[in-house]
């Protein structure tokens, strides 16, 4: 599936406003996400420098500044870059320092056990959902997910359940048509909003192969915080799922979040992370 390559800030040579120290670190930012969301394929510096609309000898500066530290990988020929260790510690950093990850783990563990389906825990980010755990299931054909991927919420049960959280008039949307990634992912507002409409009836979400052909995923908002930012999940080829297996998902699922919620209740005072 591809992946978002959306910077949620200012980028490029010309965009970016202010003092130089801010923009010269809205520029880094910008490029290391550019980086990230290339996965493998490596990137050359005019490409990148483009892409950012920065000039060709501004990026060579910050690329051999960055790869000086850690933060991007160039091969032997120092002609092509890529993410670099660092951008990993980094991000498990946040992992482990997050009390609610943490938390969540062992829950994730046992939907798992119980069910016999790959789980996820996934955060919103702007437009998309960003995974930050996920147990695979060991059973064949299952969904293969990754922590750090990102997929437009519009197009998940995820997303979906997190997005219903909020009114209508609040939502994080791209412009129509929405991305399609089958033939069953909502591309229109009035679409999205329909469904939305019935998952807060429900309290859960469903989506069959909005996302990938052949899966379906039920999605879980976190109630913890106002509106929910995080949400559990269960995807399942839709080979093996079965009326009774779906119910199972749904039960499972859903007594699995009430404890979550249970041991991670709204806490006064604390950080209001952003």
């Amino acid at each position: 599936m591809a992946q978002s390559s959306r910077s949620s800030g200012p980028v490029g040579g010309e965009r970016g406003r202010g003092p130089r120290g801010v923009k010269s670190a809205a520029r880094t930012v910008a490029l290391l996400e550019l980086l990230a969301s290339r996965g493998e394929e490596p990137s050359r510096l005019d490409e990148l420098a483009a892409e950012l609309d920065v000039p060709r000898s501004s990026m060579y500066e910050l690329l051999r500044t960055l790869a000086d530290c850690g933060w991007v990988r160039t091969d032997s020929t120092g002609s092509l870059y890529g993410i670099g260790i660092r951008a990993l510690l980094t991000g498990t950093s946040y992992l482990d320092s997050d009390k609610h990850v943490r938390t969540i783990r062992p829950f994730l563990d046992e939907a798992s056990d119980a069910l016999g389906e790959t789980i996820h825990l996934a955060r919103l980010d702007g437009q998309d959902v960003v995974y930050l755990a996920t147990r695979e299931s060991h059973e064949y054909p299952r969904t293969l997910s990754r922590v750090g991927r990102r997929i437009p919420a519009h197009a998940c049960a995820l997303g979906k359940a997190l997005l219903a959280e909020r009114p209508d008039a609040e939502l994080p949307l791209p412009a129509e048509p929405f991305t399609a990634y089958t033939e069953n992912t909502p591309v229109t507002r009035a679409a999205l909003l329909a469904d939305l409409a019935g998952i807060r009836e429900r309290g859960w979400s469903a989506e069959r192969e909005e996302t990938v052909p052949g899966i379906a995923g039920f999605g879980f908002a976190l109630r913890y915080a106002e509106p929910a930012t995080d949400a559990i999940s269960c995807s399942v080829p839709v080979s093996r799922l079965t009326p009774e297996h779906e119910e199972r998902i749904v039960m499972v699922m859903r007594e699995i979040r009430a404890r979550i919620e249970g041991v991670l209740p709204l806490v006064p005072g604390a950080p209001d992370w952003r």
